[in-house]
């Protein structure tokens, strides 16, 4: 069995590497006949299992985005070059600093430089953000958050994390996502719950902030990562599915965390859970 997963592996590898080399080369055929003058950079800034997989299949709708990568949990820091710096143990170690020069670079190599908007989704940007804004001009956020009980409850399924462990590290991102909307003219806030709950409308704000995003479909399926199946599925809140996961004694450890930053909580509008 184990022999038969690690050929899986290999070949899976073989694959990806193989349709990465075909993108960068395709690629640079479009950057030579192709390429659009003040294209708009624009980041996804999320905490993991909140609901940026979706965002990012929903934003590549439009005609008019080019996300630099397109499998799996469409992230890139991800994609060759970049990889073996960036998703790293020390990722969501603030104080590790990347090239981001060089980042741009081999980004440039993904992205379809003909079309007007250039996505990326790389979970610890929200932590990065005044560097990246040294590197990137013309340059957008979209900043996102999730019920925190539920990102706890898919920190701790998908990382084997501690109640307290996850609780602590939700707090942290909320955190970063605190000072990261403050930037009003280039970045939108937006949360998961808006935009499953009540799509249109998060369509709309998405579209007055970013008018070249004004074609993207908010009624199709979508293959983002969830925990009920691997299957397409529609705009669903899985909130209340995920937190029912949650036993008393691990909601009692999260509450103990959460209570130390009520007032963090209250800022984005979540409540203390009481069983």
């Amino acid at each position: 069995m184990r022999i038969k997963k690690k050929k899986l592996s290999l070949i899976y590898r073989l694959k990806r590497d193989i349709y990465f080399s075909l993108i960068r080369f395709i690629r640079f055929f479009q950057s030579i006949f192709l390429k659009k003058q003040n294209n708009k950079f624009l980041f996804i800034l999320s905490p993991p299992y909140c609901g940026s997989t979706l965002l990012s299949q929903l934003l590549s709708t439009s005609k008019n985005v080019s996300c630099n990568n397109n499998l799996g949990t469409r992230e890139g820091q991800l994609l060759p070059g970049v990889r073996h710096f960036m998703f790293q143990k020390n990722r969501w170690n603030e104080h590790v600093k990347y090239p981001w020069d060089k980042v741009k670079k081999v980004w440039l190599k993904y992205w379809d430089l003909s079309k007007p908007v250039l996505l990326d989704k790389s979970i610890p940007n929200i932590m990065r953000v005044s560097e990246i804004k040294k590197e990137f001009e013309n340059i957008n956020f979209i900043c996102m958050v999730r019920n925190p009980y539920a990102q706890v409850e898919g920190v701790m399924r998908r990382n084997d994390e501690s109640a307290k462990n996850a609780a602590i590290f939700s707090l942290k991102c909320l955190q970063y996502q605190r000072q990261n909307i403050k930037n009003k003219e280039s970045s939108l806030f937006i949360s998961y719950e808006q935009l499953t709950e009540n799509p249109e409308k998060t369509k709309r704000k998405i579209i007055a902030f970013l008018p070249e995003l004004s074609d993207i479909k908010m009624d199709l399926k979508y293959k983002a990562h969830n925990f009920k199946t691997k299957s397409k599925m529609g705009i669903v809140n899985l909130n209340q599915e995920k937190m029912e996961k949650l036993t008393g004694k691990q909601i009692e450890t999260i509450n103990r965390i959460f209570e130390k930053e009520k007032e963090l909580l209250d800022y984005f509008g979540y409540q203390i859970v009481k069983r």
